[in-house]
């Protein structure tokens, strides 16, 4: 093991590692809101909203990420549209993540009886209400362990992103070892960082699932 190379070309995971995870919670967070708005528009079965949501959600589900960033990246060219790396990044991850989350937000939305919907309305509750106090507590709590495992998903996904030039962790360790050759030690740095950025939201998330499995209860 060399230990040399390690400390002379950390600071590159370091940096890599920063733009890994900027652009990862900025397609996060975009993927969780196109999965809320297709799932309302499938929940509350919106006229044409519906349709599209149904459609894009097979779409995205079936095709690969690389092949949206390819997309993305060297087909939009051909139309006129030119986006950078980081861009695509943000854009392939929100397109590919808000299929996952539109299934885990409708599976929430879904566990929610229709006798306590129908309840509530006997009550005088209006629809605005009825979701702040009665759909989304509910829907919430069934929806947050696939929302958790669909983030950790995404986070790992961006290691496809050096396929589009982007300079994120893979892109870096795969500069390295076709430069020096030193497989061993850009792998184990590689593997280092994705844990170090990962392992942490992990823990966070099964803490968070016990705390509401147990309010449940």
């Amino acid at each position: 093991m060399n230990i040399d190379f390690i400390q002379k070309y950390a600071p590159l995971y370091v940096q890599a590692a920063k733009l890994t995870v900027v652009i990862g919670v900025i397609g996060t967070v975009l993927a969780a809101a196109v999965g809320l708005l297709c799932a309302l528009a499938k929940y509350f079965k919106i006229p044409v909203a519906r349709q599209i949501a149904s459609v894009y959600i097979e779409l995205s589900r079936n095709t690969p990420l690389i092949v949206q960033l390819f997309f993305l990246y060297f087909g939009l060219p051909k139309a006129g549209i030119r986006l950078s790396s980081e861009a695509c990044g943000v854009i392939g991850l929100a397109f590919l993540g808000g299929s996952y989350m539109a299934e885990s937000f409708l599976s929430g939305l879904k566990s929610v009886g229709k006798i306590q919907l129908e309840s509530a309305e006997s009550l005088g509750m209006k629809r605005g209400q009825l979701m702040r106090y009665i759909v989304v507590p509910q829907a919430a709590a069934v929806s947050v362990p696939s929302v958790c495992a669909n983030v950790i998903f995404l986070l790992k996904e961006t290691s496809v992103f050096s396929a589009v030039s982007l300079a994120d962790l893979m892109y870096v360790a795969k500069d390295l070892i076709g430069m020096y050759y030193n497989t061993g030690e850009a792998l184990l740095m590689l593997v280092a960082a994705y844990l170090i950025i990962i392992l942490p939201i992990s823990v966070l998330f099964s803490v968070l699932e016990r705390r509401l499995k147990r309010a449940r209860n």
